[in-house]
């Protein structure tokens, strides 16, 4: 899923970050573990899981553990086994990556809950959270389709199968018939490198908003754009503390409401199984804080259309 920086210097130790005692809660959770293939500590989707560990433990008043740079098979299996023997029995993986070690361990551990985010869950005890983010890219493409005055946007997407890709490319037609979108991969969540090249191409052709979808690289992205005096649409977490006048909006998405929404869920019993979605009407997806640049007519008519998405399901070049 969307992954943070790469930190050379991962802790593979585990932290406790709870205090002693017994597990208050009520149903099945007891104690919970997260595995993070970077860090919680670069300001998008690592500290987003972060902060939903913590809510999960202020909620259940119950341990929880986290273990960063874990990025391969061998690494999660031995840090599975470590959680196991401190009683977790609700491990999050924070990352598509783990949805294939969970698939390969599962059965190794029947009384454990592994969660995984935009993957394939293929076991009896696995889960795969996945946000419907078709619809959170064609409101930002709105945005953006409003916003250009070169009639050129696009999206800096981490990889062809994000659903946001196709949800900006309608969006930002649905709101500007003359516009043109361009679209480019890094094939990867976080080479800074190679997005600030295709950003260099896409600049050449005269893009002037760019929705920068991938939380690793980001960040770069947008101070590049505010160096030149562009647009940029915010991704995971409101980014309009990267510069109100050149951050449009962003497109949130709430991973920490969703830790605590599954932990809820599973210590009722009624968490289940296999690939699980979530959108705006589960209030886990929403756009973040408005530039200024933004008129407020613009803004309306897509908080208009927000609301008739979660309530309807359907998108304004749905209905139209």
């Amino acid at each position: 899923m969307y992954r943070p920086f790469l930190v050379i210097f991962v802790i593979i130790q585990l932290f406790t970050l709870a205090a002693c005692g017994q597990s208050n809660s009520t149903g099945k959770l007891e104690k919970v573990g997260m595995l993070v293939p970077d860090t919680i500590n670069d300001q998008v989707w690592g500290t987003k899981g972060y902060k939903g560990l913590l809510k999960i433990q202020s909620k259940f008043e119950i341990d929880i553990f986290y273990k960063e740079g874990i990025n391969n098979l061998d690494a999660t299996t031995e840090a599975v086994e470590e959680y196991v023997r401190n009683d977790v029995n609700l491990i999050f993986g924070h990352g598509n990556e783990y949805a294939e070690y969970f698939n390969q361990i599962a059965d190794e551990y029947p009384d454990v809950r592994f969660i995984s985010f935009n993957g394939e869950a293929k076991k009896e005890n696995t889960t795969s959270l996945n946000f419907e983010a078709h619809a959170m890219g064609f409101f930002g493409g709105m945005v953006a389709g409003e916003m250009t005055e070169t009639q050129n946007v696009g999206i800096l997407a981490a990889y062809e199968w994000q659903p946001e890709v196709n949800g900006f490319f309608e969006g930002a037609s649905f709101q500007n018939e003359y516009v043109n979108v361009n679209i480019k991969f890094v094939e990867s969540w976080d080479d800074r490198e190679q997005a600030l090249l295709l950003l260099d191409e896409m600049l050449e052709d005269g893009v002037d908003v760019v929705y920068a979808a991938g939380d690793g690289y980001n960040v770069p992205v947008i101070e590049r754009l505010r160096e030149e005096g562009l647009y940029a649409i915010g991704f995971v977490s409101d980014q309009s503390d990267l510069g109100e006048g050149t951050v449009l909006t962003s497109t949130v998405q709430h991973v920490d409401v969703l830790y605590e929404l599954v932990a809820d869920r599973f210590n009722r019993g009624e968490l289940d199984s296999g690939n699980l979605f979530f959108d705006f009407p589960d209030g886990v997806i929403s756009m973040g804080k408005y530039s200024s640049n933004v008129g407020e007519g613009i803004q309306k008519e897509i908080e208009s259309y927000i609301q008739e998405y979660s309530e309807s399901g359907l998108l304004p070049n749905q209905t139209n």
